[in-house]
């Protein structure tokens, strides 16, 4: 089986790296043109309202109120939401 990422660099994409970010950081990636503060008000819409994307983030250890995604939280949004 070959990773979403592993097919897109051998295609010559780059894939979109999956790493820690924070909050505000990875809302702008997705929303851009905004305060980075309505970025992240709409990006949290955006994940509440995604089927089962909230509940699988909290069971990985996110923090509604922390400020940072960790690599495995950033993958999990990445698979339901696509690449910023």
């Amino acid at each position: 089986m070959i990773l979403k990422e592993e097919k897109k660099e051998t295609m010559g994409e780059v894939a979109f790296p999956i790493r820690s970010y924070g909050k505000g950081e990875l809302a702008l990636l997705y929303i851009d043109g905004v305060q980075q503060q309505t970025a992240v008000n709409q990006f949290n819409r955006w994940i509440r309202t995604f089927p089962g994307l909230e509940e699988r983030l909290l069971e990985t250890g996110m923090s509604r109120t922390g400020r940072r995604y960790t690599p495995a939280q950033v993958r999990l949004i990445v698979n339901a939401l696509g690449e910023p």
